[in-house]
C-alpha cells in the first residue's frame, strides 16, 4: 500500500503572534512542532506499514524552509521519503488555496515517486488554525471518499477498515481505496523516533517544489491573492473578572441577594 501523510509545522506555543498587516502567523523565531493530529495520522500509517512492510510512507508539508524539520522529525518517526511545498507565491494561503496547491502537489509526487496513492491520511485540523477544512476540500478535489475523526485504520486487501469516533460512540467504517482519511486522537500515544532512523532523516534529501514545478498552478487560486478568505481584524479577548456565587440558606434568601446584588450594579 502507498500512503501519502499531509502534515503542518505548527507553532509549539500558546502565545501566537500574528502579522498586524498581512493578519498570517508570524513563525520567526516560534518553536515549532509537527501539527499533533498529523502526527496521529502518521503513526496510523506506520501500524500499517508495521504489518505490511511492503508499504511505502511519503509525507508531504507546505510551508517555509524552515518546515523542513517537522518533514525529517516525520522521516525519523516512520516515512520513507518527504516532498516540502515552497514558494513566496504559496505564502498567506487560506484552506481554499492551500488544498489547491496540495492537490497539484500530490500529483506531481505521485509522477516522482512513480506510483499513484492508495489513500491520503491528513490530521483532522491544525492547532494553530482549527478549522478542519483542508482535509475534506481536498478530498473533493481529488473525488476521493473520505473519512473523519479517525481513531484507527487497518488495510484489508484494498479496503481500509477505520474506526471512527463519533458523538455517541464509535463506529467500524470500511471505504474502498483510493480514499482520504483525516485522523483524531487515539487512545494510544504515536511511537518515538530511533536513533539510527534520525541519523538517517538527517542526511536524508528533502524534495522542494516550487511554483517552477508546479506550472499547473493557477496564481490565482494561491496564496493571498488566491484566497477567498479575509481575516479583517485579530484581538486578544478581555479578561473577564470571576462571577459571583450566590449560596444563602434558602432559596428565597438567594433570591433576594440576587436582586439587591443586581439592582446595585443598575442592571435591574
Amino acid at each position: 500500500m502507498n500512503i501519502l501523510v499531509c502534515i503542518k509545522q505548527v507553532p509549539d506555543t500558546t502565545e501566537i503572534k500574528i502579522d498586524p498587516v498581512t493578519n498570517t502567523l508570524v513563525r520567526d523565531g516560534v518553536p515549532s512542532i509537527i501539527n499533533p493530529f498529523d502526527g496521529y495520522a502518521l503513526e496510523a500509517a506506520a501500524r500499517i506499514k508495521d504489518q505490511d512492510p511492503d508499504t511505502r510512507i511519503v509525507v508531504l508539508s507546505m510551508g517555509p524552509k524552515q518546515a523542513e524539520a517537522a518533514l525529517r522529525e516525520a522521516l525519523a518517526i516512520a516515512a520513507d521519503k518527504a516532498y516540502l511545498v515552497t514558494d513566496r507565491m504559496f505564502g498567506g494561503s487560506d484552506t481554499l488555496a492551500t488544498s489547491y496547491i496540495l492537490y497539484n502537489a500530490i500529483s506531481k509526487v505521485e509522477e516522482l515517486e512513480g506510483l499513484k496513492f492508495d489513500a491520503i491520511f491528513c490530521g483532522k485540523q491544525a492547532i494553530d488554525g482549527d478549522t478542519a477544512q483542508v482535509g475534506p476540500e481536498l478530498a473533493e478535489l481529488l473525488n476521493y471518499p473520505q473519512v473523519t475523526y479517525a481513531l484507527e485504520a487497518t488495510n484489508a486487501d484494498g479496503t481500509l477498515h477505520i474506526l471512527k469516533e463519533g458523538e455517541d460512540g464509535n463506529y467500524l467504517i470500511g471505504v474502498k481505496t483510493p480514499c482520504l482519511i483525516t485522523f483524531t486522537k487515539p487512545s494510544f500515544d504515536p511511537r518515538f523516533p530511533t536513533i539510527k532512523r534520525k541519523m538517517a532523516a538527517r542526511k536524508a534529501v528533502i524534495e522542494n517544489l516550487t511554483s517552477a514545478e508546479l506550472p499547473n498552478i493557477d496564481p490565482a487560486r494561491a496564496g493571498l491573492k488566491g484566497s477567498p478568505t479575509k481575516v479583517k481584524k485579530t484581538f486578544v479577548p478581555p479578561r473577564k473578572e470571576a462571577g459571583v456565587v450566590i449560596k444563602e440558606e434558602t432559596g428565597e434568601e438567594s433570591a433576594q441577594k440576587l436582586f439587591t446584588l443586581l439592582s446595585e450594579a443598575h442592571v435591574i
